[in-house]
């Protein structure tokens, strides 16, 4: 597997960088990598795009990334989130298609439109600008530079373009001989016939967006006032709904019966939800009619003090005589957890609001949303302010598939989109999330009528989508490395039955028989621990595991989460655990488990280490439960771990994953070389009986080098002969110890007694 790294994104302070495509890593990053500077490189963040990468300063943090306001663009992340950067395979296009503004494409041709992203890599859906890449070893835009000065203006640096298709399929880099060319210039007799078809296309794009735009806003943070949506189209929101209807309905509309009970009709209400989820479409959609005045929490939260104090009174100001709702998005930008001095003013502001007046009358009603509650100051929570708060959880499959049901309403479609497919493989996925997706597979059908050049009215099909789904992330897990989800179940894990068994009880039958679990009275399996000797297919489990039951993987490698810093560990411990609640049914799989938490008392580390073993059994059976999170361990080591973990209610499931037998080896190596064209004359069974002492990633290491091996033989070769399996044998060597093993087997036994 290609080496991936996981950076906090951050702004590129250079200007020289801005807008050409370019992002910068430390060089200990590149090197880990395996990359040199200049070469391409994938980041996955909410959206997975690709770029140019080039060194950061030597005194850069390790740690970071650097990008511009177009590359956060194409990543779907913001400043300090955490994205997956890894190598990435970049062919050379042989043709892109861009759109733009009509100053640009009426004023650019196609000569210094290709100059201009000469050098860049560029994925479908992509933002790019006419900035030239400039940098790098053989690039030079000066005449590129005059000629758009010339042709666009001094707007020219300003001007976005949008990548609508490449050939062949993204992520491309835009050579000497590429054909850039703005959407509708396929041919010139077929000009006027794609420019119908592109119409076409953003009207049904558009269409989409209309549907979704609300939801667009929200995952964005936007607070203008947008599209209201009707309570009627809000989905899956029903109880959430009833009870802030109740709420606003008794407060504004029925103050005299508070009143006369001897209470304030006062109401305040901290709206919590994962990003994307639609909690500024609810209350939009539920405050309709009534006056709504509406604070950014980061663009206010953004300004200086006094700035801040003033948007706020201006917006209660707003809202009087008369009263209405004040509408507070993102609140813990506003009000964060670390108390500012202004943070007591606007407070203050915020209460003496909430208080009302006699003369003339008003009522005002503080809604305050945030995707992060523990992040906001506590002071919010006082009887005065947010007195309730009310809760969007993460939609189950089910309910996704509601969700982009409605998305699609209006949006033409050929044939069976397959929603309840495509719901079940975006576990995590929000509102906003399917929105994303369905924008991403818009731009797809755009992209093929637009390189066919068709007549026909374009239309959204299920390939659409599942193409869609490869590139869309989830914002629940933007922030998260998971281990993908293949075709491989576990059904097809012909081996390792009593490991399937016991993953199929501990994880799939609470997620797939609740209600089993309840008549019983017995709770499920809290966690269970892999072990065995190294490369007899423990990973390869949990991927088949994921892919059975649609899960949203959350994965911790070795002692990643230690920390140097005195609750920085613990932090992210913590942090792990409520990612998993937020896009369950989750898994945490603890990869090298010992490594993370060993016996307590015998490190050296200053306690860190005890501090985190401390830290995973209070989140395993804590307080707060773990509903539909599933916590797995894999170790060769598992008398190194600290006991407490392998008690029950922790992980309680103990299962040995063994070297495989000859039948298993035959089994993996049918599975391994089924695309390999192996000749008449290798027998697989036979070949299997004389591997004693190969684990499962030997036998897969013995094919690819047979492959090898018949290239070494003629590059031309058709087929891999036993000739080249006999030379591979040479070549690589069983890698497990009979020592390890034997003590492997021997711990099982004593558990087993």
């Amino acid at each position: 597997m290609s080496a991936q790294l996981t950076l906090t994104a951050r702004l590129n302070p250079s200007a020289g960088d801005a807008r050409r495509g370019i992002v910068r890593v430390h060089p200990e990053a590149l090197t880990a990598l395996g990359l040199r500077e200049w070469d391409a490189v994938r980041i996955t963040g909410a959206r997975v795009s690709a770029a140019v990468v080039a060194a950061a300063p030597a005194d850069s943090s390790t740690g970071t990334i650097l990008l511009d306001d177009i590359s956060f663009s194409n990543t779907g992340v913001r400043e300090n989130a955490a994205v997956v950067v890894g190598p990435v395979q970049v062919q050379a296009a042989t043709r892109v298609t861009v759109t733009g503004s009509a100053l640009a494409s009426q004023g650019v041709d196609s000569q210094t439109l290709r100059r201009a992203l000469l050098g860049k890599v560029v994925s479908v859906g992509d933002t790019v600008s006419l900035l030239p890449r400039d940098l790098g070893p053989e690039l030079t835009a000066s005449e590129a530079v005059r000629t758009l000065a010339r042709s666009v203006g001094i707007t020219w640096t300003t001007q976005l373009l949008t990548v609508t298709a490449t050939d062949p399929g993204a992520p491309v880099s835009v050579q000497p001989n590429t054909a850039v060319v703005w959407t509708g210039t396929i041919t010139p007799s077929a000009v006027g016939e794609v420019t119908s078809a592109v119409g076409e296309v953003t009207s049904a794009v558009g269409e989409v967006t209309s549907a979704v735009g609300e939801v667009t806003s929200a995952v964005s943070g936007g607070a203008g006032a947008g599209t209201v949506r009707p309570v009627a189209e809000l989905v899956g929101v029903d109880s959430q709904v009833a009870k802030l209807t109740e709420w606003l309905r008794i407060t504004l509309d029925q103050p005299e019966v508070l009143r006369t009970l001897g209470a304030v009709p006062r109401l305040g209400v901290l709206l919590t939800g994962p990003a994307g989820v639609g909690k500024a479409t609810l209350v939009r959609a539920v405050t309709a009619g009534r006056p709504l005045a509406v604070i950014d929490g980061p663009t206010v939260g953004a300004s200086e003090a006094n700035s801040r104090l003033r948007a706020v009174t201006e917006a209660v100001a707003s809202l009087r005589p008369g009263g209405g709702v004040l509408l507070i998005t993102d609140v813990d930008a506003l009000l964060p957890v670390e108390a500012e001095p202004v943070s007591s003013l606007v407070l203050d502001t915020l209460r003496e609001a909430l208080a009302g007046r006699d003369d003339p009358p008003d009522t005002i009603v503080l809604i305050a949303t945030t995707t992060q509650p523990a992040a906001v100051d506590t002071r919010l929570r006082d009887p005065q302010l947010c007195d309730r708060e009310l809760s969007i959880g993460l939609p189950d499959a089910a309910l996704r598939g509601r969700l982009l049901a409605a998305i699609l309403t209006g949006v033409p479609t050929e044939g069976d989109l397959e929603i309840s497919e495509i719901s079940s493989r975006t576990p995590g996925f929000v509102a906003g999330d399917l929105a994303a997706l369905t924008r991403e597979a818009a731009l797809r059908a755009a992209a093929r009528v637009t390189a066919a050049g068709s007549t026909a009215s374009p239309a959204l099909t299920a390939e659409d989508l599942r193409g869609a789904v490869g590139v869309i992330r989830p914002v629940s897990r933007a922030t998260s490395p998971e281990v993908s989800l293949g075709s491989i179940t576990l059904d097809d894990v012909g081996d390792m039955v009593e490991t399937r068994q016991a993953l199929t009880e501990a994880v799939l039958w609470p997620l797939q028989h609740p209600d089993t679990f309840t008549r019983l009275g017995v709770d499920p399996p809290r966690g269970v621990l892999l072990y065995g000797p190294p490369g007899c297919g423990k990973t390869f489990v949990i991927r088949a595991l994921a892919a059975s039951g649609r899960l949203s993987v959350h994965t911790v490698k070795g002692a990643e989460l230690m920390d140097k810093w005195v609750g920085a560990s613990e932090r992210a411990v913590r942090d792990l655990f409520d990612r998993a609640r937020e896009s369950a049914p989750s898994l945490i799989f603890l990869d090298e488990v010992d490594a993370l938490a060993p016996r307590r008392g015998q490190s050296s580390d200053s306690g860190v280490s005890d501090r985190v073993v401390a830290a995973l059994l209070t989140e395993l059976d804590g307080v707060e439960p773990l509903a539909d999170v599933v916590v797995l361990g894999a170790t060769n080591r598992p008398d190194l771990i600290d006991p407490a973990l392998l008690r029950p209610g922790r992980l309680e499931r103990l299962v040995f994953v063994p070297p495989p037998d000859a039948q298993a080896r035959a089994d993996i190596l049918r599975t391994s070389g089924r695309n390999v064209p192996l000749a008449d004359n290798v027998d697989i069974e036979s070949l299997a009986t004389d591997l004693d002492g190969y684990s499962a990633a030997d036998c897969s290491a013995l094919l690819r080098e047979a492959a090898l091996s018949a290239m070494r033989r003629n590059i031309e070769a058709a087929t891999v002969t036993a000739d080249d399996v006999a030379d591979a044998r040479t070549r690589v060597r069983p890698s497990l110890d009979a020592a390890q093993v034997a003590n492997l087997r021997a711990y099982a036994q004593r558990r087993t007694d």
